[in-house]
């Protein structure tokens, strides 16, 4: 598709959850798969604002008929949590942590913070409404030497989960409910749905960068605002994997230029992201009266000499970078060092070349986890260590993936079956396997090569190279002639 013709315009939100307790009291920001200690049973009823008007969105919900259970825990939920208590102090963990995101983009940061209550009426919050805070504004990201605004940088409460719903209820789990999210505004400045997964890519790997931010799934999530000319603002919620971004965009297009095409409107609304990456309609477009002062948190003042003091990161591309031109890695490698926290100094003692010291530590457990489905968590640093001594004293890299296998299905190396074979001892076993098929190779050339590799390897695999055997073999061959 021509989607500079479509003029095609695409805005993300990135949420993201910080390590740190909740924003508004001290339990712990941990998620539970156990029973609940408790549940509450609550009924949504749209009423009339002070101007004599319904919510459409409060309207619509009701109009589902669905009461809501929510699910507690002792240890992660409080009153603030039931919203039977209000908010306690803020999380100033959490605080400077979006100080120093908003320094990085080179963000206007708000010199006194207003806590607002945003209406939320889907029962993911018992308040049916949600602390928010504009912390900073007119960000800047130059991305491929395009420029990228960053239009908001808001401190907020996660929501709870759901985790069942029928025709009759919804269950949400109160443990997610208060977690301090980072949510980041773009512009609508990208005109190319590739383009937007890696715009996505890079705001993640900034925050990711900071070593403050929740990881694993669910932990950073997606929504994308989408337009093309003569259609309408739609807002898709939940896209959770980056690579769905480009296809979740696409959809979205041939969606509006169907209902162009046919003459009806393309409405503004908001819908959710399936893992097919179509999208269903969730519900209208909250109206903008939906913000009001959150009287029960004190204002925040930003103090421009304690910003001064905010040490920003190095960003995981910059420590990539350092370590491609130190040890001569590739781009990937370097990254990947980064992103696991893998402190490759640690294991440069060994007389390996740093790039197959990388790959052990990083691309065979991978390919054993993809081949043998394994639970490549389970090793250890030792597990490693072993691997690489071995390695060291010769064992061929045909090997590695059987060592790692040995460790996750027995539990143990037996190095006994990886000792090294001698040179010697090689290249006699070889003599005797030519001289015994001599009239056969000289019938046939070097084609009874594999027969005989095969011979050797049966004896020898996972203690000497591959290579070096077909090397030897060749080498006797050559002398019949």
């Amino acid at each position: 598709m021509d989607y500079k013709a479509l003029g095609l315009k695409v805005g993300l939100e990135i949420h993201c959850q910080l390590e740190t307790h909740k924003l508004f009291c001290k339990c712990p920001s941990i998620l539970k798969e156990e029973k609940p200690d408790f549940t509450i049973k609550r009924f949504l009823r749209a009423s009339l604002s002070e101007l004599g008007e319904k919510d459409v969105v409060a309207e619509f919900e009701q109009e589902k008929n669905k009461y809501a259970i929510y699910e507690g825990f002792k240890e992660n939920t409080c009153l603030v949590e039931l919203d039977e208590a209000p908010p306690g102090k803020i999380n100033h963990h959490a605080l400077n942590t979006a100080l120093q995101i908003a320094l990085l983009l080179k963000m206007d940061v708000i010199p006194e913070i207003q806590f607002m209550r945003k209406q939320v009426l889907d029962y993911s919050n018992t308040s049916s409404f949600q602390r928010t805070a504009l912390v900073a504004m007119n960000g800047l990201l130059n991305f491929n030497n395009k420029k990228i605004s960053i239009q908001s940088l808001c401190l907020e409460e996660d929501a709870a989960r759901k985790t069942l719903e029928d025709s009759e209820k919804i269950v949400y789990r109160l443990d997610r409910l208060g977690i301090p999210l980072l949510e980041i505004a773009t512009g609508p400045d990208i005109n190319d749905p590739e383009e937007a997964k890696k715009i996505a890519e890079y705001l993640g790997m900034m925050l990711k960068s900071t070593e403050k931010v929740k990881r694993g799934i669910g932990t950073i999530r997606q929504d994308l605002n989408v337009s093309i000319n003569k259609g309408a603002r739609v807002e898709i919620k939940g896209v959770q994997d980056l690579r769905s971004i480009p296809k979740v965009i696409e959809n979205e297009v041939k969606r509006q230029l169907e209902l162009i095409n046919n003459g009806k409107k393309v409405q503004s609304e908001v819908r959710k992201a399936n893992q097919d990456n179509t999208t269903n309609f969730m519900r209208p477009m909250p109206s903008s009266s939906r913000m009001y002062p959150e009287t029960d948190v004190s204002l925040i003042n930003i103090n421009k000499k304690d910003l001064l003091l905010i040490k920003l990161p190095e960003l995981f591309t910059e420590k990539s970078l350092a370590l491609e031109k130190k040890y001569n890695l590739s781009p990937e490698l370097a990254y990947e060092l980064v992103r696991q926290k893998i402190d490759l100094g640690k294991y440069i003692k060994f007389k390996l070349e740093p790039e197959l010291i990388t790959k052990i530590l990083i691309e065979y457990p991978k390919d054993v986890r993809a081949r043998n489905n394994l639970d490549i968590s389970k090793l250890k640093e030792n597990d490693f260590i072993e691997i690489l001594k071995l390695v060291e004293k010769g064992i061929p890299k045909e090997a590695i993936p059987e060592m790692f296998t040995d460790i996750l299905t027995k539990g143990k190396l037996n190095e006994s079956k990886y000792e090294v074979v001698s040179a010697s001892d090689i290249e006699s076993e070889i003599k005797k396997l030519v001289e015994k098929n001599k009239a056969l190779i000289k019938e046939k050339g070097e084609y009874s090569i594999g027969p005989l590799m095969g011979d050797v390897m049966k004896k020898y695999r996972g203690k000497v190279d591959a290579k070096k055997i077909s090397d030897l073999i060749r080498k006797e061959i050559a002398k019949l002639s």
